[in-house]
């Protein structure tokens, strides 16, 4: 009979704790200090904390002080209180340091973060596989599997070493659990080739590991389809001389690669980019386009040529200055007379009057 007593007195001093603990107060004064004030645990790892009970407040007779744990063993030495653990396994804990009294009871509670890192990342394009098609929108998707807490997870999606996008869940689940975040994006040509990939990371704060647990995905590199673009822009009229070479320069970049084809004046070319003309004639004078085309759309250039004739020009001989000299037995005349040059002249008359004029300043 009076076993049965002493188990019931035990019984009830426990549930008496129990509501102790539950409805205590923890904005005294003299409260309950934790050694640290946050742990964050690795799931699996050992881990330990102190409880100075009070200073004062609980050195009254009468009072009662404990570490209402879970899990772990303690070990008392006055009004401190060591709690340990060899492994933490549980995913919600939180003790609670505390004393009590007939007037009042005080308390703390220690606030335990346990982790894990995630078992994998994986990246992917969400219904979607191969090329991407400038300007249009894709969703890039990102699985992070068993990872704990979840609130603290931070992802961060890549295009080679930019970040595009960073999110977050508002999942408060402790255990680990399987989140998926998307970010959608729009390719342009620049993203040909580039490498998509994401991180999963744990920011766990100052109390956390010194470097938060990350873990990456596998690259997945993009291929971006998108239309021509001309290196450079029609110009004005261009005027090239008649026997000379002509060249017009359509050059685009493209994926797929472009295909090339030219309407002119006089001809039709095809799959050049630079139209070469060795020796330029009047027919060709008119209007070049130059269509650059693939599967995605097409560009379109035009060229205005004008082709400048070689006219023949006369070359003109000026007059010739002949000097004669006619010697006698008297004197020695010397004159000098002017005489167009026969031999540029075809007419007869001319002939015959240079004739004259010779025989005459001989005789």
């Amino acid at each position: 009979m009076f076993f049965h007593f002493i188990l019931l007195v035990v019984s009830l001093m426990g549930s008496l704790r129990s509501f102790h603990v539950s409805g205590c107060n923890e904005n005294c004064a003299d409260k309950p200090a934790f050694t640290p004030t946050r742990l964050v645990v690795k799931h699996g790892d050992p881990t330990s904390a102190i409880c100075s009970v009070c200073q004062h407040a609980c050195l009254v007779n009468g009072t009662t002080t404990d570490l209402e744990k879970a899990v772990g063993d303690t070990l008392r030495n006055g009004t401190t209180i060591l709690w340990t653990v060899d492994r933490l396994t549980e995913w919600h804990t939180s003790p609670i340091c505390y004393y009590s009294n007939a007037a009042y009871q005080c308390c703390s509670s220690l606030n335990v973060t346990v982790y894990q890192p995630p078992d994998s990342v994986s990246f992917s394009f969400v219904n979607h596989t191969g090329p991407m098609l400038e300007g249009h929108q894709y969703t890039l998707q990102c699985t992070v599997q068993d990872v704990a807490p979840v609130e603290n997870l931070v992802v961060t999606f890549y295009r080679g070493q930019t970040a595009l996008g960073q999110l977050q869940s508002n999942n408060t689940e402790k255990k680990p659990a399987t989140e998926i975040f998307s970010l959608n994006i729009t390719p342009s040509k620049e993203d040909d080739g580039g490498r998509f990939w994401c991180e999963a990371k744990l920011e766990l704060g100052p109390d956390g590991p010194q470097r938060p647990p990350v873990v990456t995905s596998e690259n997945i590199t993009a291929t971006v389809h998108y239309k021509p673009q001309l290196k450079s822009s029609s110009s004005d009229l261009i005027t090239v001389a008649e026997g000379n070479s002509l060249q017009l320069n359509c050059s685009a970049v493209g994926n797929p690669s472009p295909s090339y084809t030219w309407t002119s004046p006089i001809r039709s070319y095809s799959n050049v980019s630079v139209l070469t003309i060795d020796s330029i004639t009047s027919a060709d004078k008119g209007q070049y386009t130059c269509s650059v085309s693939n599967h995605v759309g097409t560009a379109t250039v035009t060229f205005n040529v004008d082709v400048e004739d070689l006219k023949s020009t006369s070359t003109r001989l000026p007059p010739t200055t002949t000097t004669l000299t006619t010697t006698t037995t008297q004197k020695t005349t010397t004159q000098k007379t002017t005489v167009p040059n026969c031999s540029s002249s075809s007419i007869l008359l001319h002939r015959s009057m240079c004739f004259v004029l010779l025989f005459s300043a001989l005789v």
